[in-house]
């Protein structure tokens, strides 16, 4: 077992973990080197990763819980941190544990403070509270991303269409829009070819259409000449 003022050894730390492992909460005594609360008992309450930071002890001290490296505490000898025997009992005594219990019960730092006079005319001994029990930390909530939305602007057998999917959901089966409709919803796209694409499309349908009514018009004066014709002969 480690002395008050070497701190713990690499087997005493590993008995420490096999001790936390088992539920308990092994009693330590502040070494010199902890600085002005040394000689105080706490409990030690976990060991985090030594390789992260070298104080890695941590213990529970008045209502505090706070890191410590290994220099700093020792094991606490038997008895460390319990009430002060009556006046009788205290005379007999070892002369060792009547300076253990003298630190325990008139520290010089004390976190969780106390008026000094108070603390020279009824000296207490320090009462260990029931350990609360941790807060979970509250895991945030992602927001779940809603499903991605398609809409397809097509051109097929001289007609443009369009439609719109979400996810496997089908929104709006293909539907007929007209040319400067089609050419619209395409300005809004600013990608360089896109547009003249759908112009060149859209003036191939004009060309067509004006042949189109060019040969109707053709083939109605021929109609309109023949009935002129027939009606001279009636």
């Amino acid at each position: 077992m480690g002395a008050a003022g070497q701190g713990l050894s690499t087997d005493e730390v590993q008995g420490i973990r096999e001790a936390l492992a088992a539920g308990r909460k092994p009693k330590v005594v502040f070494t010199a080197s902890a600085g002005q609360i040394a000689g105080q008992v706490g409990q030690v309450v976990e060991l985090t990763d030594p390789a992260v930071s070298d104080e890695f002890v941590v213990v529970r001290f008045g209502r505090d819980e706070l890191p410590f490296s290994p220099a700093d505490v020792a094991v606490a000898p038997r008895g460390a941190g319990r009430r002060v025997a009556e006046p009788k009992a205290e005379a007999e005594a070892e002369p060792e544990a009547e300076a253990v219990v003298a630190a325990v019960v008139e520290p010089e730092f004390v976190l969780d403070q106390q008026p000094p006079r108070q603390r020279r005319e009824e000296p207490q001994s320090p009462v260990v509270e029931a350990a609360k029990p941790a807060r979970r930390p509250v895991k945030a909530v992602k927001a779940k991303a809603p499903t991605g939305l398609t809409v397809t602007l097509a051109y097929a057998d001289g007609e443009w269409t369009v439609a719109a999917q979400q996810g496997s959901k089908s929104l709006a089966k293909p539907y007929v829009v007209k040319p400067a409709e089609a050419l619209r919803m395409v300005a809004l796209v600013d990608v360089p070819g896109v547009q003249e694409a759908v112009e060149q499309i859209l003036s191939a349908e004009r060309s067509e259409a004006e042949q189109q009514a060019e040969k109707l018009r053709a083939e109605l004066a021929e109609i309109e000449a023949r009935l002129a014709e027939l009606r001279e002969a009636g």
